[in-house]
């Protein structure tokens, strides 16, 4: 069973986190995710495969916000740049949903890991 508040600490760990490692631009982001992995999987326990889930869930969730963080700021530049704007912002539309996908998918896998590890040493 999904322990949501984990998954939901785990989240605001790995956001906190993220916009104090905005200093260090990448490796304040992998920190983010590692961090918050493993706090979520740190409070769910439940041995690897529970840490693992819970982690995943957290970075994910995590990634999806943060992809649509970049969608809407992109069509707000769009937007600010009139016609021709938005004619680049729908250009780049399928590109930065990649993007998006690219870092949900980054975000999530290592934070299932760091979450693994939380609730190994949780036990």
């Amino acid at each position: 069973m999904t322990d949501w508040r984990a998954v939901f600490i785990g989240f605001v760990t790995m956001t906190v986190v993220g916009i104090f490692g905005l200093v260090v631009p990448g490796i304040g982001q992998l920190a983010a995710g590692l961090f918050g992995g493993f706090v979520a999987g740190y409070i769910a326990g439940g041995g690897l495969g529970s840490g693992f889930w819970h982690g995943l869930l957290a970075g994910a969730l995590g990634g999806i916000i943060g992809g649509l963080l970049v969608g809407v700021a992109v069509g707000l530049a769009g937007l600010a740049l009139g016609p021709v704007g938005g004619a680049i912002s729908g250009a780049a539309g399928l590109g930065i949903f990649m993007l998006a996908v690219t870092i949900s998918l980054i975000m999530a896998l290592e934070s299932a890991v760091a979450g693994a590890v939380g609730a190994a040493l949780s036990a």
